[in-house]
């Protein structure tokens, strides 16, 4: 049973004609809510990274894509189906690495493929988006439980990015097992990564842990390999903003670096991440798309520059991990291991 006085941060609240969305841009500093009233609102929040982590970014897009069904005043159900794919389109382009968003758009789109009215259109738009949060508690909750099940107590965990609460519904996935852990007075030890390019392990992954009053420790992304090393890392356990047929999977930049030094030191490396992050229509990692963003994310810190001026850069936001260096894959519905396409394409045939 859940501890009532755990603090588990959420980052976004259906408010029936707006959305509170925590305000990941101004953490640590500043908790702050914003209300978003228009899709407009939903695209620039989603795209500048104010919402980030692939469920929640999904979760956002859904209640958008609510909001504008609500305010749309079309006279027939035709205009009203027509609109909502537009809208779909429009907030699909926020972002093109993380796959939740362009679900959770899709699940909304095909609820309402059979609809009668415009109002029992609106209706079953809203209930779904809602439903989509709902399921993703409750998918958190069982990666951590199966997440929970490899750790032992007293190990020390190293992750990257932030993949926990304020990325999802509740508890989040690579940081699941750390909430259930704190639930069940299991002593676990988590160092986080600071995470180039915009430090949201820093900023994002240590703030909400020691919300919780979970044992964090930052260490900057170079130090991986000593701090495994000398703090005597058992496991790494990272995230995924989307997962190919074959269990090549994308996530924030340096996870491949991790991945590497797992096999280097002989850990496990795992990834953790609900049935919604898989795209089982892309073959492998090579076909993924990978973002690529501004550079003066690299060349500037705080609005200083710290590079010289015309200095090229190269700035992608995500990397992929091949599947060999993967030593499971924590879902929802349990563990995968060993031969990935198999076992991926045996989950979604059935």
């Amino acid at each position: 049973m859940a501890s009532t006085n755990l603090a588990i941060p959420r980052s976004v609240i259906w408010n029936e004609e707006s959305i509170s969305l925590l305000n990941q841009q101004k953490i640590p500093h500043v908790t702050e809510y914003l209300e978003l009233t228009t899709i407009k609102d939903v695209w620039e929040a989603i795209q500048s990274l104010k919402v980030r982590g692939a469920p929640a970014i999904g979760i956002t897009a859904a209640f958008g894509l609510a909001l504008s069904a609500l305010q749309d005043i079309s006279e027939t159900i035709v205009d009203f189906q027509r609109n909502i794919k537009k809208n779909r389109d429009y907030l699909a382009s926020s972002r093109p690495t993380a796959v939740n968003l362009v679900w959770a758009l899709d699940r909304l789109v095909n609820s309402i493929s059979n609809v009668q009215s415009i109002n029992e259109a609106k209706t079953t738009i809203v209930h779904e988006a809602i439903q989509i949060q709902i399921e993703d508690e409750e998918v958190c909750r069982l990666i951590g439980e199966h997440a929970l099940s490899v750790f032992q107590k007293g190990d020390r965990v190293m992750t990257i990015c932030n993949a926990g609460s304020i990325a999802t519904a509740k508890y989040g996935t690579a940081l699941a097992p750390f909430y259930l852990a704190k639930e069940k007075n299991v002593n676990l030890s988590v160092y986080a990564c600071e995470t180039r390019p915009v430090l949201q392990g820093a900023r994002l992954t240590t703030w909400e842990l020691m919300q919780a009053g979970i044992d964090v420790t930052l260490i900057t992304d170079n130090m991986a390999a000593h701090t495994i090393k000398s703090k005597n890392i058992s496991a790494i356990i990272v995230g995924a903003d989307r997962i190919a047929a074959n269990g090549d999977t994308a996530n924030k930049i340096g996870t491949f670096n991790l991945a590497l030094l797992a096999k280097a030191f002989n850990i496990p490396f795992y990834v953790a991440a609900p049935l919604s992050t898989f795209d089982p229509m892309i073959e492998n990692g090579d076909l993924i798309p990978i973002e690529e963003r501004n550079p003066e994310e690299v060349t500037e810190l705080n609005g200083i520059r710290v590079a010289p001026e015309g200095v090229k850069v190269f700035n992608p936001a995500f990397d992929v991990t091949p599947n060999h260096l993967i030593s499971g894959i924590i879902t929802e519905k349990g563990i995968l291991s060993n031969d990935y396409q198999k076992e991926i394409s045996k989950l979604f045939s059935a």
